[in-house]
């Protein structure tokens, strides 16, 4: 009898295991929200990859203004749309925006 009843036994803390791994696994802090911390965990790598060559960028051109007078005055002159004598700009304005066609109700 008491063989019976330690197989029932065992079975039962069986079940009950597999019950509790089901609801922690399919619950709130589960496999799902895993997979979207993962989720964010790239995208957040991907944004930091893309500010760092963005950086990366900036510093390179803060070299070529430093160290190169003639970027220096082309960066100056398109900044404040400075000319030198002699020279003629044409400002053109920008471009109409199209109007999407209104669709019937």
């Amino acid at each position: 009898m008491s063989f019976v009843l330690r197989k029932l036994a065992y079975a039962l803390l069986v079940v009950t295991l597999i019950t509790g791994v089901v609801f922690a696994l399919r619950g709130p802090q589960g496999i799902s929200v895993l997979y979207e911390k993962r989720r964010q965990v790239r995208e957040l790598q991907e944004q930091n990859a893309n500010l760092m060559k963005e950086v990366q960028e900036r510093r390179e051109r803060i070299n070529q203004l430093r160290g190169n007078p003639a970027v220096q005055e082309e960066e100056i002159r398109r900044r404040y749309k400075l000319l030198k004598p002699g020279e003629t700009t044409f400002i053109l304005p920008d471009a109409p925006k199209t109007e999407e066609p209104k669709r019937p109700q």
